[in-house]
């Protein structure tokens, strides 16, 4: 059982919500499991029940009592990876399509962050304690090359690579029909959908620049197979790029590469190219993710290309 006492201040805690501060205090909880155990009467303000969205004041005692097999706390799990490089500051890993980066929106288990913890147990205390050695993320449909941070050093400088946009990321995406020009960009501001929250989409109340740019590696009977870089990082950018200007990528559920009279195994989208520099050496690195062989299957086995 683990049981914490907070004592809070004007300096410590005062104006926060419940679950927010909690989520911030109590190592490896999330948001989400934060209000799931106050739901509980797990977690107590003055020796009273509460509600996740209490604002905290000065002088209130919060009392935490959560069992230590409850979810919310991170558990090492034997789920293989495929490592491409390691070495003490960096690993670099083919993530395969359908595996959660890190838990979060009731998923507890089975993510990339459990197996990191089992076969590098040491990058538990590197960045995020939710996400720890995260730095960047894709999709749990998209498949490809990852780096992830061992140690502060090399979290802190990916971190910083990232956000100023100097890390270089190529994806291979198959989408719907064929498109004639060699290349192109597609540069529609994105955010939430103004009713469906869980959808990113062009049509929003409040808009991000996204920048894409693409170019075209082959045509298929009823595909095209691009090159695709993201110059932004916005969520789901790349699928609702594509399905906005009506070739969304092939598989994709949630923004319409299905097609009701054919089944497809996955999402096809992948990230085959990384590029940046080693956080700490400086040199720079350049990692490729193989085309898995559903991706493969389809590409050679669509119909004849076209020059």
């Amino acid at each position: 059982m683990l049981e914490r006492k907070f004592y809070i201040s004007r300096s410590f805690g005062f104006g926060q919500r419940l679950d927010v501060f909690l989520a911030a205090h109590v190592r490896d909880l999330t948001r989400a499991q934060a209000q799931k155990f106050i739901a509980e009467k797990k977690v107590l303000v003055n020796k009273k029940a509460s509600k996740p969205g209490q604002k905290l004041r000065a002088g209130d005692v919060i009392e935490v009592e959560i069992p230590r097999e409850a979810p919310g706390f991170l558990c090492p799990e034997d789920i293989p990876l495929d490592v491409l490089h390691s070495d003490e500051h960096i690993i670099v890993i083919n993530k395969p399509a359908g595996l959660t980066v890190h838990p979060g929106a009731g998923i507890e288990k089975g993510t990339l962050v459990n197996a990191l913890l089992f076969h590098y147990p040491e990058i538990k205390k590197v960045g995020h304690p939710e996400r720890p050695g995260i730095v960047h993320r894709l999709d749990k449909e998209t498949s490809g090359v990852m780096v992830l941070a061992r140690s502060e050093k090399a979290y802190t400088e990916l971190k910083r690579q990232f956000k100023a946009r100097e890390v270089e990321k190529i994806y291979l995406g198959l989408v719907w029909g064929q498109i004639q020009v060699a290349e192109g960009k597609i540069d529609w501001a994105l955010g939430r959908h103004p009713r469906h929250r869980q959808r990113i989409s062009i049509r929003t109340k409040k808009p991000r620049e996204a920048l894409t740019l693409y170019s075209v590696k082959k045509i298929l009977d009823d595909f095209t197979l691009l090159e695709i870089k993201p110059v932004t990082g916005r969520t789901h950018q790349i699928r609702v790029h594509f399905a906005a200007a009506g070739h969304p990528i092939v598989g994709d559920p949630r923004y319409g590469g299905q097609d009701k009279t054919r089944k497809f195994p996955r999402l096809y989208l992948h990230a085959w190219r990384i590029v940046f520099a080693h956080p700490v050496t400086r040199i720079l690195c350049e990692f490729y993710a193989p085309l898995p062989p559903e991706f493969q299957e389809i590409i050679h086995g669509s119909g004849d290309a076209h020059p």
